[in-house]
């Protein structure tokens, strides 16, 4: 590695930690856009956290993939304008992006931005065309919390169900990066508050939602997260597996929990091939029949 590239890495690390507005800023001038058609602010909905942002192709090719990605946060923080440089990559990569705000604690708790996240698909899937996307390739992913959103929203059907949509009929994959899927008992008192009393706490599981005829799904974490433990990929693919659902895994070495989405920026993408992995599976998918 480089001096160069060691100190983007690092850089790069202390401010998706840290959520340094300038150096988010700087991230996500540097992601290269030319290609890309970006729409900001548009309402999903009625409340001041249900608006989204959209990323598109200027030249989409026919039958273009719909990616809805979920930032993380912890369900208490995040913001869609510091994930510019993922709806660049995806739109850049011939993907029609869409990366929402959604509901997050003290104003919310569960099940609010789940609610919140099949109301933003819901979006995409009725304004793909407008945008070059088809919405018979529509993916959700998500990073971290996000992934918990994006896992959860394919698994347990009530939430798409609520907005008129299918996940084993509607959804042609999930991308979960460094997702928490399997995380009680909680510890956190600030969790514990999030996701309620102890006795409903198995349902905000996304792992006991795993039935036969899921989404295809692929799963990553870096192997030294200390933030969301990879064991919450790993006992999901494992689930997924038993249940005869189609998983993918990738499991990288050498980042961290941030780095994980940190690696999709065009400058960072020499430290895993994360976007790589995570593009080949979509492009994958969306030419399987469902």
């Amino acid at each position: 590695m480089t001096a160069r590239r060691a100190i983007l890495a690092m850089s790069l690390a202390t401010l998706l930690t840290g959520c340094a507005s300038a150096g988010i800023d700087a991230l996500n001038a540097a992601e290269p856009g030319w290609s890309v058609k970006v729409v900001q602010g548009i309402a999903y909905g009625s409340g001041p956290r249900q608006t989204l942002d959209v990323y598109a192709p200027k030249r989409a090719a026919p039958n273009a993939p719909v990616v809805v990605f979920f930032y993380g946060g912890g369900w208490d923080s995040g913001d869609r304008a510091m994930y510019g440089f993922v709806g660049k990559a995806l739109a850049s990569r011939g993907y029609m992006t869409v990366v929402p705000d959604y509901r997050t604690y003290p104003q919310a708790r569960y099940p609010d931005f789940l609610v919140d996240s099949a109301k933003a698909v819901r979006w995409a899937q009725g304004h793909a065309a407008e945008y070059g996307g088809d919405n018979t390739r529509l993916f959700l992913m998500g990073h971290s919390a996000g992934a918990y959103n994006a896992a959860m929203l394919g698994l347990d059907r009530r939430w798409l169900a609520a907005e008129g949509l299918e996940p084993n009929r509607d959804i042609k994959g999930v991308v979960g990066l460094a997702g928490p899927y399997d995380f009680l008992p909680l510890t956190s008192s600030r969790l514990m508050e999030i996701f309620g009393p102890e006795d409903q706490r198995p349902a905000t599981q996304p792992i006991n939602h795993v039935t036969v005829g899921a989404p295809p799904m692929l799963l990553v974490h870096d192997l030294g997260d200390t933030v969301v433990y990879p064991k919450n990929t790993v006992n999901l693919a494992a689930k997924l597996t038993a249940n005869g659902d189609a998983v993918e895994t990738r499991y990288y070495k050498g980042l961290n929990h941030a780095l994980v989405i940190g690696a999709f920026a065009t400058p960072m993408r020499f430290l895993a091939p994360v976007f790589k992995d995570v593009t080949g599976f979509i492009d994958r998918a969306a030419a399987e029949p469902r």
